[in-house]
């Protein structure tokens, strides 16, 4: 099976300008009623400015342990992951003490007092900078990732038999990480499961295919819901 890395490559290689990810959020709170549309090519460069910040700036290699402690589903779940993957890190979605990297919406939590570098993320699309006080050390993704790299080029790759993932105590290997393909071939996939490792293994599989994704965070919408055929969804992961 291929890679998360090839998957990408492939994919933004193949017809760039066309979606790879639409997420749109219900939850109550500031960023209700936010859509936010990523081309293939654009997925590739946020991907590639997360890795880069891991690589260039935390020195992650394959073996380095990221936690992603992001909520699902979620647009920046998804390049974090991809982005850690890129690099050959192991990404966690349970609590780990001690993580080398921890990527959170919440830095002040007692995990990020553990890790040895902590990435504050803000989930607001327009967002320009954490809606807080910092401790000194701490990423602030928002206003600083855009001053990496458009591009990437791991210093290492790693092994098949390295883990890709972490959950819910099961660890999954590189050569296993991406499903399987038994979704038709460009499938605009609904994706609405706030388990994270379920979130990240859609959107491998629907990258897999070609195809793309449509998060609803908030729950499922109803099966009437005209952003359905707006968005052209044909199928329900």
């Amino acid at each position: 099976m291929p890679t998360p890395a090839e998957v990408l490559a492939a994919l933004a290689a193949e017809e760039s300008a066309r979606p790879a990810l639409t997420y749109y959020d219900d939850t109550p709170g500031p960023t209700r009623g936010e859509r936010i549309e990523v081309s293939r090519r654009v997925l590739g460069t946020w991907v590639a400015k997360a890795a880069n910040a891991l690589q260039e700036g935390f020195d992650a290699e394959p073996g380095t342990l990221v936690r992603l402690a992001l909520p699902a589903p979620h647009w920046r779940l998804a390049y974090w992951a991809l982005a850690a993957w890129s690099v050959g890190c192991t990404v966690t979605l349970d609590p780990h003490e001690g993580a080398d990297v921890l990527v959170t919406t919440d830095p002040d939590a007692p995990e990020a007092e553990d890790a040895d570098e902590v990435v504050a993320v803000t989930l607001a699309g327009l967002a320009r900078e954490f809606p807080g006080m910092l401790r000194t050390g701490i990423m602030d993704e928002a206003h600083e990732l855009a001053s990496y790299g458009d591009s990437f080029e791991p210093w290492d790759e790693p092994e098949p038999e390295d883990p890709a993932l972490v959950h819910h105590g099961r660890r999954i290997s590189y050569r296993d990480v991406v499903p399987g393909q038994t979704w038709p071939r460009g499938a605009r996939v609904l994706v609405t499961d706030t388990d994270s490792g379920v979130v990240l293994t859609q959107v491998l599989h629907a990258m897999a295919v070609r195809g793309s994704v449509v998060m609803v965070r908030g729950g499922p919408p109803a099966a009437d819901d005209p952003r359905l055929a707006e968005e052209g969804v044909d199928l329900t992961a």
